[in-house]
C-alpha cells in the first residue's frame, strides 16, 4: 500500500559488498520499474516516531519490483550505519520513488558513453552498465572507475566479468594502494588520465559523473579544460569525503 508516496519494501539480501558496504536487495510491492540513474528515498522510523530519510542510487533498472542499493557507511550517519550493520533480511524498509530523470541512461542513443565514477558513486554506473551490456551496448560505454583500493571497489568482480572484448572498457584508478602487479599510477584522477582513458572531445560523449562533491566538481572542470561540452557532462554528487 502506497502512502504519500512511500511504499513498503521488504529486504530480501543482505550482501557484503566491501568492508564498509552492503548491497541489499528489496521486494516493493507495485514498483513501477526504473531507468539506469535514478535513486530513491529510504526512510527509518524509530519507536519514539522520529523519521530520517537519505537518498540512494540504485544499481538495478527495468521493470522488476525488486531493487537494489550499494551502501557505503557514514560512520557517524543516521541512516547508513544500520543499512550496513543491522538490517536484515526479512525487515521492512520505506521506499519512495523511482527519482530522478536527468542522470539517467537509455539505450537507443548514437554518442558514446562516459562514465567516471568515484567510490560508491559507482551504484547508479553499475546499473547503466547493466542496461547497456542488456541492450547490446556495451562496447560504446567506458567507465573510469576510482577507489581507494581495491578492496574498496564495490561490484568488482562483477565490473571485471562484464569488460573485455565486447564488453565496456573499465579502467581503475587506485588513490591510495593498489593491488600486486599494478603498472599504472596512483592518486587522484588528473587531466592525463582523463585524456588517456576518457573518450575524446572529439567523439562528443555523453560523460556521466558520480561521486563526492569534491571528486564530482574537479572532474567535471579538468574535462571542461580538455575539450568537452559541459552541456554533455551530467553529475550527481553526494556529501562526505
Amino acid at each position: 500500500m502506497t502512502v504519500g508516496g512511500w511504499m513498503p519494501g521488504r529486504v530480501v539480501e543482505a550482501i557484503p559488498a566491501t568492508h564498509s558496504a552492503r548491497i541489499l536487495r528489496l521486494d516493493v510491492p507495485g514498483w513501477p520499474g526504473n531507468d539506469a540513474g535514478q535513486h530513491v528515498d529510504i526512510r527509518l522510523t524509530a519507536e519514539d516516531g522520529y523519521q530520517a530519510v537519505r537518498s540512494y542510487s540504485l544499481g538495478s533498472y527495468g521493470a522488476s519490483e525488486t531493487v537494489e542499493l550499494a551502501v557505503d557507511e557514514i560512520p557517524d550517519g543516521e541512516v547508513s550505519p544500520y543499512l550496513v550493520e543491522d538490517v536484515l533480511p526479512g525487515d521492512e524498509l520505506e521506499v519512495k520513488g523511482p527519482l530522478g530523470g536527468y542522470f539517467v541512461w537509455r539505450p537507443g542513443g548514437e554518442a558514446p558513453v562516459q562514465l567516471i565514477a568515484g567510490g560508491s558513486g559507482i551504484v547508479p554506473m553499475m546499473a547503466m552498465v547493466r542496461a547497456a551490456t542488456d541492450a547490446g551496448a556495451a562496447a560504446s560505454v567506458r567507465l573510469l572507475y576510482s577507489v581507494r583500493t581495491t578492496e574498496d571497489a564495490i561490484y568488482r568482480d562483477e565490473l571485471s566479468s562484464l569488460s573485455g572484448d565486447g564488453g565496456v572498457g573499465l579502467t581503475w584508478r587506485y588513490t591510495r594502494a593498489a593491488p600486486d602487479g599494478w603498472q599504472g599510477a596512483i592518486g587522484r584522477v588528473d587531466a592525463e588520465l582523463l585524456r588517456t582513458a576518457v573518450w575524446s572531445p572529439d567523439r562528443q560523449p555523453v560523460v556521466y559523473v558520480c561521486g563526492p562533491t569534491g571528486f564530482v566538481e574537479h572532474v567535471a572542470d579538468v574535462l571542461v579544460g580538455l575539450g568537452h561540452a559541459s552541456a554533455r557532462i551530467r553529475t550527481e554528487r553526494f556529501g562526505g569525503a
